[in-house]
């Protein structure tokens, strides 16, 4: 599998080459944004590791414009900005994953299968009520009109169409959808659940996203609350 490793840092970035390699995949390196966007554009990679903090483009910008061509290579952000805030960037300008730095080898190389066995699999297009999800291609419909996703709206979503019906814990929710520790600040929950309500239930007679109080939300496709 052909690793596309995205860092300025000549230290990190041969590091990085060296792990990959040991690991059994073909790592090809640039240091620069705009670089960067131009290989992507013009080869096919499994799996991109992106610093955010580049010459050229920005990180955040080399995702959006791969995002903006339609393409669904993973791409893993890799960093020293660990702030709440850059992390929901990465995430909504179209990263899968987002490691901060330092970090292990180990960890990377797990995120990065993880990635790569996310990708391997065709999912089965989703449906509930009027609402269409397609995993693969990652677009959504409701009612036969095209719904745009951030990255982040797309996994919140995915995940509570694929549990129907069912209650989902906030913590379930966080831990999926975003997968850090927000030191029991989770208001970032309710802001992406109003997003999508925006997006999803507005003008349409029967809403889908369920408040459950004290305990969390659930997609369902009648407007009965039990």
């Amino acid at each position: 599998m052909k690793i596309l490793i995205v860092e300025d840092d000549a230290s990190v970035a041969r590091f990085l080459q060296q792990a990959i390699a040991e690991a059994g995949y073909t790592p090809t390196s640039c240091a620069d944004g705009a670089l960067a966007l131009e290989l992507a554009t013009a080869q096919k990679f499994d799996l991109i590791l992106l610093d955010v903090m580049l010459p050229g483009l920005s990180g955040f910008e080399v995702c959006r414009h791969l995002r903006a061509q339609g393409s669904g290579v993973p791409i893993l952000i890799i960093t020293a900005r660990d702030a709440l805030e850059d992390k929901i960037s990465g995430l909504d300008a179209g990263a899968d994953d987002y490691i901060v730095k330092p970090f292990q080898a180990a960890e990377m190389l797990a995120r990065m299968r993880a990635l790569l066995r996310r990708g391997t699999i065709t999912p089965p297009v989703l449906v509930i009520d009027n609402l269409k999800l397609d995993p693969a291609t990652r677009h959504a419909e409701r009612g036969g009109h095209s719904i745009a996703l951030s990255a982040t709206e797309f996994t919140l979503l995915e995940f509570l169409m694929r549990h129907a019906g069912r209650v989902l814990t906030r913590a379930e929710l966080l831990d999926h959808v975003w997968q850090y520790d927000f030191g029991g600040n989770d208001n970032v929950l309710d802001v992406y659940v109003s997003y999508l309500r925006h997006k999803i239930d507005k003008g349409h007679a029967r809403p889908l996203i369920q408040t459950v109080r004290g305990v969390g939300f659930r997609l369902k496709a009648d407007d009965s609350c039990a």
